[in-house]
């Protein structure tokens, strides 16, 4: 089956969901789902040298690589999981730039769960700010629909700035061009490179999803916001994909967000019949670590998810996560 095939279901899924909750917000970003992933921005940026993305990871600290945080509340378990790693003061130092890359993929309201939450976004940011004395936070993503819809209707977009944050939509102009070292897919791509260049930390923060092709979304998949062109076609190698984004993409922290899980219908879902709660946070300096146990909130294992393995294999991480010794709280 085609990728145009694929995606005239997803379409008719989406829709056809959405109006069965009722709610025809779901459906606003649809239309440009065509329209704009099938080209997508940079299609037609002319190739130069190949750039490379920054390593923006710090040192682990033993015992201090991953935690892991029950409770509803999103902004109470976000700052206990990262308390417990040693306090954003661990990851962005007074004076830095700090880029956040959450899913805005969806033209979505965040009750679908198919995008980051945008409270959990604004309070990042904030803590970049007011704890850790941040010069500036970004956050930005390439969307799979129109990027300001999708920026406006997940409500990141407001969230972000009114956190104090400077929200980047992807432009022409800001991709470069990269090839990945022993990659076989990511060569002379173009990349969302520009707002990257000069940071000096990247955050992701994704929710945990089923996925139709790759069986879950999480902080790996995350990363394909930062591919342009017609980076479809790579669905019909979505592990080695994956797993190559990985290798590009050396982050200083990831937050899986598993408050909510969408179970069935993913990435875009389209029904709060779709999400289970679980109410369970992770952050971690490893996502390969992060994502094995994230999986485990959708009733998957390590090996149902070929791209962790391969991952694994490829040094950007363990799938075994339990070498590293999480930490565990839970918050009320």
């Amino acid at each position: 089956m085609n990728d145009h095939i694929d995606k005239e279901l997803d379409r008719r899924q989406f829709l056809a969901r959405a109006g069965k909750a009722g709610i025809s917000i779901a459906a606003a970003g649809i239309a440009s789902y065509l329209l704009y992933d099938s080209i997508g921005p940079a299609a037609s940026v002319e190739a130069q040298d190949p750039v490379t993305l920054p390593n923006f990871s710090v040192p682990q600290i033993a015992a201090q690589t991953m935690s892991i945080v029950k409770g509803y509340d999103r902004v109470k378990t976000v700052n206990k999981a990262i308390e417990l790693l040693g306090g954003i003061e661990r990851f962005v130092k007074p004076g830095e730039t700090v880029a956040i890359k959450p899913n805005v993929a969806f033209a979505s309201p965040p009750m679908l769960g198919a995008t980051t939450r945008p409270e959990l976004v604004a309070e990042v940011v904030r803590l970049c700010y007011t704890r850790a004395g941040a010069k500036q936070v970004y956050v930005t993503d390439n969307p799979i629909n129109d990027p300001a819809s999708c920026f406006t209707l997940s409500g990141i977009g407001k969230a972000a700035s009114q956190a104090g944050a400077k929200v980047i939509l992807p432009k022409d102009n800001l991709f470069e061009h990269t090839t990945l070292k022993d990659g076989k897919l990511i060569r002379n791509w173009p990349i969302f490179f520009k707002p990257l260049e000069k940071v000096d930390k990247l955050i992701g923060i994704a929710p945990v999803k089923h996925h139709h092709r790759s069986g879950a979304s999480m902080t790996m998949k995350n990363w394909y916001g930062l591919l342009g062109g017609r980076r479809n076609i790579f669905h019909q190698d979505i592990n080695t994909i994956i797993s190559e984004l990985a290798m590009m993409v050396k982050p200083t922290l990831v937050i899986l967000d598993g408050t909510q899980v969408m179970m069935t219908n993913g990435p875009t879902g389209g029904s709060i019949s779709d999400l289970r709660r679980a109410d369970t946070l992770i952050a971690s300096c490893d996502m390969v670590a992060a994502d094995s146990y994230g999986c485990g909130l959708l009733g998957l294992k390590v090996t149902d998810l070929p791209y962790l393995t391969k991952a694994r294999e490829a040094g950007a991480g363990t799938n075994d996560y339990e070498s590293l010794k999480p930490m565990f709280a839970t918050v009320s």
